[in-house]
Parts: structure tokens; sequence; C-alpha cells
């Protein structure tokens, strides 16, 4: 039986943030909803946040800020989950999906992972994706007054958290933007920190585009390559889940660009309904919304749960379901006040 600590580490996705005390306690709230949805306990997790926003936005977004043109104006601050806000998940709908998936890669995508198209595909990026853009191409000084690629600053953040915490058993969720950073971080620089379960959110993993760059910086000497990987250190579990709505992880199904790895760990691909809606604004991209699906709960608690036993499991449950409504008042009082 593992006796090692348990942690989940959360990597936020593109676009400025709130600051970091309040998206790591928004992220907390939203894991306990889940739980508790579903009627698991609510494990006073062991959670931290590699909050990365202030690289690319230095000051951030404010929940004290009303005037919706100001552009620190919090836009989608942590709200209870709406149950009756529903996506469509019909078998037409994930068929259109699979289709421009296979069209997407057959246009612009070569056997070798190279891509076709270059020039447009850019074009897109810097139109839709600006954080992505500065990830791959942008230089900033850093503390030593040396210029870097954004992208290598970026990294070292997650690579940070991971190594003070390689010693324990790791659950890694990455939303957005934030998988392709733990994707690159596993890969290319901490290959022998082991990761428990990999989870991705709203993951633009399966577009042409992040598989070429990914593919172009990868350490092997196989310069055939057809077919990126799970990464090596992910041990048991990688669950990918998307909502059919959003347009970021409109490629749901990973399973069809990553290999497994010699653990036999694959992508498995959830298609679940992210419930996130502020001001009768629906946002099927949301980090929150991902975070409190029944899936996503399931995850944790196998996380949580797994080598341990049953006896330790009840007693860990009673005590922090003692201890928990200290820590939800807390969270409670980080929270933006909602008319």
């Amino acid at each position: 039986m593992s006796l090692k600590r348990k942690i989940i580490i959360g990597v936020h996705g593109l676009g400025n943030k709130p600051p970091k005390a309040l998206l790591e306690a928004w992220w907390k709230r939203a894991i306990m909803d889940g739980l508790e949805a579903i009627g698991k306990p609510r494990y006073s997790v062991n959670f931290e946040m590699v909050y990365w926003a202030d690289i690319l936005h230095p000051n951030p977004l404010d929940p004290d800020i009303t005037n919706e043109d100001n552009p620190l104006y919090l836009d989608n601050p942590y709200v209870p989950a709406d149950n009756s806000v529903k996506q469509d998940t019909s078998s037409l709908k994930k068929k259109f999906h699979d289709y421009v998936e296979k069209l997407m890669d057959e246009v612009f995508l070569n056997d070798d992972l190279t891509i076709n198209f270059s020039k447009i595909t850019d074009k897109i990026i810097h139109k839709y994706f600006g954080d992505l853009e500065s990830y791959y191409k942008a230089k900033l000084v850093d503390d030593q007054n040396r210029e870097i690629y954004t992208k290598d600053r970026i990294r070292e953040r997650l690579t940070n958290v991971l190594w003070k915490h390689r010693r324990k058993e790791i659950l890694l969720i990455a939303h957005s933007m934030g998988s392709i950073m733990a994707y690159d971080v596993l890969t290319q620089i901490l290959q022998d920190i082991e990761i428990d379960t990999l989870v991705t959110i709203g993951s633009p993993l399966g577009i042409p585009i992040v598989i070429s760059r990914i593919a172009a910086e990868q350490p092997t000497q196989d310069t055939n390559i057809s077919k990126l990987k799970t990464p090596e250190n992910v041990k048991r579990i990688w669950h990918n889940m998307s909502d059919l709505d959003d347009r970021i992880a409109f490629n749901y199904n990973l399973k069809d660009d990553y290999d497994g790895n010699s653990h036999h760990v694959t992508p498995r691909d959830f298609i679940i309904n992210n419930n996130y809606e502020y001001k009768g604004n629906r946002n099927p991209h949301s980090s929150y919304g991902y975070l409190r699906t029944p899936e996503m709960a399931e995850t944790i608690n196998d996380f949580i749960i797994y080598n341990r036993s049953s006896l330790v499991n009840w007693i860990l449950a009673k005590i922090n379901n003692l201890l928990l409504p200290k820590e939800s008042n807390s969270i409670e009082r980080n929270r933006v006040e909602q008319g």
C-alpha cells in the first residue's frame, strides 16, 4: 500500500485571470462542489495552483470592478452550478465533430506531423489565440536581465511546482492552454517526475497546429514520428474531458492523436456537460464547469482513495467532513458577491 502523500496540482488556461489566491480558492470550491454533487466525501484536498497569467498579463482581473468595459473586469467569477444548463450531445453533433477533425488533419497535418499552410494557421492563431502565439513566439527579459522565450518562463512555473512535490502522488489537472504547457514539461523537462493521474480539460491538444508544434520539439531521434504519445511519466490514468460546445476543445477525441506509453496509458476521452453560466451567458470552456462535473469528481475520488485501505479512507472522510466547513467558509469569503 502506498504511503505517499497525495496532491492535486492545477494549471489554468489562457487569458487573464483573477489573483492567484482567489483563482486557487475557486478551483478548490468547484472540486468540492463536484464531489458533494455525486455524494462523495468532500475531502480537504492538498491542492496547489500553478499560476502563470501574470507573465502575459501583469495586472490581474479585479472582482471589485463593475464596469464591463474595463479591461480588468472579471466576467467569469465562480458561481454555483445551474443544473438546467445542458449541451447537445446528440450522435449527429458528435459525428460532425469527427468529420471536421478528420478533414482538418487531412488538410493541415502531414504524416510526419509537420504542418501544411503555415501562413494560414499562423494567422488563425494570431487572431484568435493571442496567448498561444505569445507562448510559441514571444520573448521577454527575466529577473536576471536575460532575454528568454516566454514559453520557457511559463514552463518554469509548472516545473518548479512539480519538482517541489516530486515525492508525492500527483494528480495533474490542466485546463486549455495549460494542457499544452503540461505536455511540454512532462515530455521535455521532467521526464522522471511520476504523475499518477493526468486530466486535461477543454484541451486544444488535438488541434493540428498544436500537434505539429509539440512534435517539432520532442526530444527524439526518430525523424519518422507519425503520432505523439502519452507522456512516459504518466503512470496510471490520462482522462481528457471536453464539452462539445467548447470551441477550444473542438477535437475532443485525443485517443486518435496520442498513442499509449510503456505503461499502456492512453487518453480516455469523456464528453461532458460544462454547466457554467454567468448572467445568462453560458461558457462551455470554463474551468469551473469542468472541475465540478461528475466525471471529474469520480476521477478525483478515485485518485484520493487509490492504494489506501477502506478503513483509512473512512477515517479520512470523517475527519475531512468535520474540518471542511471552516475551509469552505474561508473560500466563501473570497467569492464575488452576486447581486
